[in-house]
């Protein structure tokens, strides 16, 4: 079989699909490194272009993602199996104290787990010193915040603050996100950059992660 066809299966959202290529590729004993970096890393990274140019929407989106899960979710076990590295960081994400949305923040883990995140879901209404604990305990190499109320966002300077205070900023990059967030209010608080969709933050936290941001 060819790996882009198991692509175009996962850029179509074809769950069937993607998983019977999957399967079919693991019989021909393609490493699973090779199908995850070769095959669903490239079908979600087309997504996310297209989602940035308009040409696909949210429903498009977890249509293609949750062909990617289904056939990440047969080749993962094989990877851990074979001590495989394919994370290209830790990531960990969450909606701020007060907050309690997380359509935008969900959308974002799925694009930053199909591009080949390894991602901690802390969930909403996150307190400033949760944040900067899993950021610890995980060795984070990237803190994303969200927030859709304006109020809110205050909280994102708290957990900065707190970073600081704890000599653990220089640890992690920032990045931020939500409706009244803005890349002033990123330069403002001391963040390292701001995404306005899902597939921005894919590339802004790849960028991140090669140290050009």
């Amino acid at each position: 079989m060819k790996l882009s066809d198991l692509a175009q299966a996962i850029i179509s959202g074809d769950n069937t699909l993607a998983k019977e290529l999957t399967q079919q590729a693991l019989e021909e004993g393609i490493p699973a490194l090779t199908i995850y970096k070769e095959s669903l890393i490239p079908g979600m990274d087309v997504v996310g272009k297209k989602m940035k140019a308009g040409e696909y929407y949210i429903p498009e989106v977890l249509l293609s993602a949750r062909a990617m899960k289904q056939a990440a979710e047969m080749v993962k076990p094989l990877l851990i199996r074979d001590n495989s590295t394919f994370a290209l960081g830790k990531v960990v994400i969450g909606t701020v104290k007060g907050d309690l949305h997380d359509i935008g923040k969900n959308l974002v883990i799925t694009m930053l787990e199909g591009a080949g995140f390894e991602v901690t879901d802390l969930g909403v209404d996150v307190s400033s010193d949760k944040f900067v604990t899993a950021t610890k305990q995980v060795g984070a190499d990237i803190l994303g915040l969200s927030a859709l109320l304006s109020i809110t966002m205050l909280n994102m300077k708290e957990v900065m603050d707190l970073l600081g205070a704890g000599g653990y900023r220089r640890e992690v990059k920032v990045m931020i996100g939500g409706a009244p967030a803005s890349q002033k209010f990123a330069d403002e608080i001391g963040a390292d950059g701001y995404a306005p969709d899902a597939g921005s933050a894919v590339d802004l936290a790849k960028k991140l992660i090669a140290g050009s941001g």
